[in-house]
């Protein structure tokens, strides 16, 4: 059994596409997964299987969300092993920042410099960005919501063709906990 964290993109929030987290947790263990548990409103889940096929996982969740509840959401599934070498690899000193201040966007695919390249970096300084293993660390001194640099990276142009959502640091960390088991 490898245990694997799913992220749902944009439920719970702004009043739309409610899935309340004892409905997601009943969904997935009705999809045959163990040792199912969530995190926060905001669209993780934790969950045990026996086949490790990321994709088709996260293509099975979105479809029983739609067949549930009524709409489409876009899910990225990922195990333990990435969780935590994602979190290991953090180009940013991590412990001396304020959690609100560290973000990885996880995306469904790799991603390369190219994509990024109409951002002028140095005009959104002290924000900066680097590139992972199919993740985006973003450094927004004052917050994800006042930070003009994490508006830029998550223009359509630039996520066009992928699922892409972003974590605050605590989160990642809870993740790399939650699927340690």
């Amino acid at each position: 059994m490898t245990t694997y964290a799913a992220l749902l993109r944009g439920i719970n929030v702004g009043g739309s596409k409610k899935v309340p987290m004892a409905e997601l947790r009943t969904l997935l263990e009705g999809l045959g997964h163990a040792d199912v548990r969530t995190h926060l409103q905001s669209g993780q889940a934790v969950f045990s299987c026996a086949h490790g096929d990321e994709e088709a996982l996260a293509a099975e969740l979105g479809r029983a969300i739609e067949q549930r509840f009524g709409f489409a959401v876009d899910v990225i599934v990922r195990d333990h092993a990435y969780l935590r070498a994602v979190a290991a690899s953090c180009p940013f000193p991590a412990a001396d920042l304020q959690p609100r201040q560290l973000h990885v966007t996880y995306f469904s695919a790799p991603v390369d410099a190219d994509r990024f390249c109409a951002i002028d970096q140095a005009a959104h300084l002290p924000e900066e960005f680097r590139l992972g293993d199919r993740a985006l660390y973003l450094y927004a001194p004052d917050g994800l919501g006042r930070s003009k640099l994490a508006e830029q990276l998550s223009r359509r142009s630039v996520t066009k063709g992928l699922i892409a959502t972003t974590r605050n640091w605590n989160t990642v960390l809870k993740l790399v906990e939650m699927t340690a088991r």
